[in-house]
């Protein structure tokens, strides 16, 4: 049977494009295909129209204009509202992990003893077909009370433990297509696709157990898209009979324009929302790209830009402040260390970095904090639960942190270096390629890295070489440097996976992918959108 003759059963002008497999009728139904329809003819105008906005934005950030709070919602961050109620399933939430939606990953992550898992379709999934559908039958069978997984390697049985993490889910970006889910001719957006098929499969099933349908929305850049959230989660309320202001969101706070505007994104959606997240991995990409073209914000090495310092400490410390002014959870950020096998000492020099980043998020008054990996779960609760006994710090109101925009835009101290080239390249090709393979989250040099790490990467050697930013040693970073350390990191690469497997993998695609985004004359946007051109 061809692939044609095993598409779903449709509603008028909708195609599905993706081969259908075991089990993905009972995800494209019908009725599911209609609600996701729906949710395009209504608001994909609005999605566009706001994709636009930022590129409009850019022009000026371009032309040498600062990021700035807005003077026209002035009554909004003076005023003195609130957010709406917080459930009582997400009033704790210390430990967050998250990961990919696989079937091994959601068992293992659920019952990891974290409060939280955040179920991601986004950074940390390469958005095959697959990859989607198969994510959103295993959030099913998560509700439905029969997610396990038997690994047919080892023979090794996962099932669901009592008492798991509470779910939230990750949907794709505003930007993110959906190629294989075609409406009125025109592919449907992500977002649209992860959000309306967990939500229309899911929100009834949750609330009759008494959870919370709960999602997490990423790199929002304005209050105007948190506003068209807002209006995704009333109209699907609405249109599912459940009450208003059931769905809940948490924001990831992980791009430069959205940093300015977070009184103004909680206002928007203060009946749905319960907090902001720092995105810091996202956060530095996004000031990277948003002002790549001023050389007055030139990035030092990734491995220099930390938290505790410059912009990145300003935004966390405003977030706080924020958020508990409202009544809303301020969480930290990803802990992307990954345990070291078969070296001790490493191993413990990795989590003792994170259990000083937790100590600096729990002291400076977050609710929260995000890790990648199970055995780090232990290492921030341990924090946590010393530093905050109470479920939240909502009481800790911060009115000591004065935060200016020029603070919000400090640079990190430190230097670019030639190694900081290379592990960017190097970083970034494997990424890409794993990506490419339907890998989203990949461990690299004892990281888990994600998507917005390579971002990060590849957006970093294209400002250095914008600008023939000065290495320590006195070079300029030119396109002949950058091609001539390309090849020898490439090569590095195929003595190490041996010929035969990097032949067979996508290292070439992989690393035209890169070259290519770090040559061009003007900073992409995102490079999952050419990549995702090879994965669709």
């Amino acid at each position: 049977m061809t692939v044609a003759e095993k598409q779903p059963p449709a509603p008028a002008g909708v195609v599905v494009h993706g081969a259908m497999r075991p089990r993905f009728d009972e995800i494209l139904t019908p009725a599911a295909l209609t609600f996701l329809a729906d949710l395009h003819r209504r608001f994909d105008r609005s999605r566009v129209e706001l994709l636009k906005l930022r590129a409009e934005r850019q022009k000026h950030f371009d032309a040498g204009e600062w990021p700035d709070f807005l003077p026209d919602s002035r009554d909004i961050r003076s005023g003195d509202w609130r957010i709406r109620n917080i459930p009582t399933d997400l009033q704790d939430r210390r430990v967050e992990i998250t990961g990919p939606t696989d079937r091994k990953m959601i068992v293992n992550a659920l019952n990891s003893g974290a409060k939280t898992f955040m179920a991601d379709f986004e950074d940390a999934t390469s958005p095959t077909f697959q990859n989607v559908i198969d994510g959103q039958i295993n959030l099913k069978d998560r509700w439905a009370g029969r997610l396990d997984f038997t690994d047919f390697g080892t023979g090794k049985r996962y099932e669901l433990k009592p008492n798991p993490a509470v779910l939230i889910v990750r949907p794709r970006g505003w930007h993110l297509p959906e190629d294989h889910i075609v409406v009125d001719g025109k592919a449907i957006a992500g977002a649209f696709v992860d959000f309306g098929l967990y939500a229309f499969h899911n929100a009834r099933t949750i609330m009759a157990a008494g959870a919370t349908p709960a999602f997490y929305l990423p790199k929002l850049e304005s209050h105007l898209e948190a506003r068209l959230w807002r209006d995704v989660l009333a109209h699907a309320e609405a249109a599912l009979g459940i009450p208003y202001g059931s769905f809940k969101a948490t924001v990831l706070i992980e791009t430069l324009p959205a940093a300015f505007e977070m009184d103004e994104i909680l206002y928007e959606l203060r009946d749905h929302i319960v907090g902001l997240n720092c995105g810091r991995w996202d956060y530095i990409f996004s000031y990277i790209k948003r002002l790549g073209k001023n050389r007055r914000f030139l990035t030092p090495d990734r491995s220099a830009m930390v938290m505790g310092s410059a912009f990145l400490r300003a935004y966390s410390l405003l977030l706080i402040k924020t958020c508990h002014r409202r009544g809303a959870f301020a969480m930290g950020g990803m802990a992307a260390q990954i345990p070291v096998k078969n070296d001790p000492a490493t191993n413990e020099a990795a989590f003792a970095k994170v259990r000083a980043d937790k100590e600096r998020e729990a002291g400076d008054g977050h609710d929260g904090t995000w890790v990648a990996h199970p055995d780090l779960v232990p290492v921030a609760m341990e924090v946590f639960n010393r530093l905050m006994p109470t479920p939240n710090q909502l009481h800790v109101s911060r009115e000591d942190v004065i935060v200016t925009r020029e603070q919000m835009l400090g640079v990190h101290e430190g230097s670019r270096t030639e190694t900081g080239l290379r592990e960017n390249i190097r970083v970034g090709v494997q990424y890409i390629e794993a990506w490419l393979r339907g890998r989203g989250a990949v461990p690299l040099y004892n990281l888990m890295e994600d998507a917005a790490t390579a971002e990060i990467s590849r957006a970093q050697v294209w400002q250095w070489l914008h600008h023939a930013a000065p290495l320590d040693d006195g070079r300029a970073v030119t396109s002949a440097l950058v091609e001539a350390v390309f090849a020898e990191e490439v090569t590095k690469l195929r003595e190490t996976f041996g010929a035969d497997a990097f032949d067979a993998g996508r290292f070439y695609e992989a690393g035209d992918i890169f070259l290519s985004l770090t040559l061009a004359s003007e900073c992409p946007e995102f490079l999952t959108l050419p990549a995702y051109r090879l994965l669709a």
